[in-house]
């Protein structure tokens, strides 16, 4: 399922690069004034893969976790009028040695919720306010693997239960170009706030830190 849903967002991204990158290269008709610079809006433009790292909040049975997490996000950027930013994205998220809640049971057996892999697609839509400062909101899907455990007050396990869970993620960030290249690669650095809404009435809270770069 996650093969199948992986393909579908990678085949999603690159149509959606090929018809913005083409109706960009159909509709400038004079690039003399176009900004090119690595300051220039046109950093925002085309694929984007990026790093993410940051705090990992974990939510289950009342209870939270934090951990340490860590993540990569690839994308497509177009650019409408200078000013607005759009594009879609899958990413993928994890938290360092997984996240788990554990709580009392009836007769002292002790439930454990634990979380694995986030994968996620997203629309991501932003204003430009200065051409190098971009800020963004973004929401879409997101599916993750979790496991409930049970066991009884001797250690013997009587439930064990590994599943998949979807729902949906909002979120939001700002990024800075640098106005540095790499292999003639723009970089760029940012923050960004997620939220994820699992359909087990679970749910994931992320600040993470980006570094990253766009390519055309």
């Amino acid at each position: 399922m996650r093969k199948a849903f992986l393909s579908a967002v990678a085949l999603g991204l690159a149509t959606f690069g090929a018809q913005a990158a083409t109706a960009q290269d159909t509709t400038v008709t004079d690039t003399s004034t176009q900004d090119t610079s690595p300051n220039g809006a046109s950093t925002f433009r085309g694929f984007r893969v990026e790093g993410n790292a940051g705090g990992d909040r974990f939510q289950s049975q009342g209870r939270h976790h934090d951990k340490f997490g860590y993540g990569a996000t690839v994308g497509f950027d177009g650019v409408i009028g200078d000013k607005i930013v759009v594009g879609p994205e899958a990413s993928y998220w994890r938290a360092n040695n997984w996240n788990e809640n554990c709580s009392l049971g009836g007769g002292n057996s002790r439930i454990c919720e634990k979380s694995f892999e986030e994968y996620g697609a997203a629309v991501r839509a932003g204003y430009l306010v200065t051409p190098n400062f971009l800020v963004y909101g973004k929401g879409g899907y997101v599916n993750n693997q979790q496991r409930k455990r049970i066991d009884a007050p001797n250690g013997q396990n009587i439930v064990y239960d590994r599943y998949s869970t979807d729902g949906y993620q909002v979120g939001g960030g700002v990024e800075y170009s640098l106005g540095k290249d790499v292999m003639k690669m723009p970089l760029f650095v940012g923050a960004q706030y997620v939220f994820s809404q699992y359909n087990d009435h679970t749910s994931r809270q992320r600040v993470m830190g980006t570094i990253g770069f766009h390519f055309k």
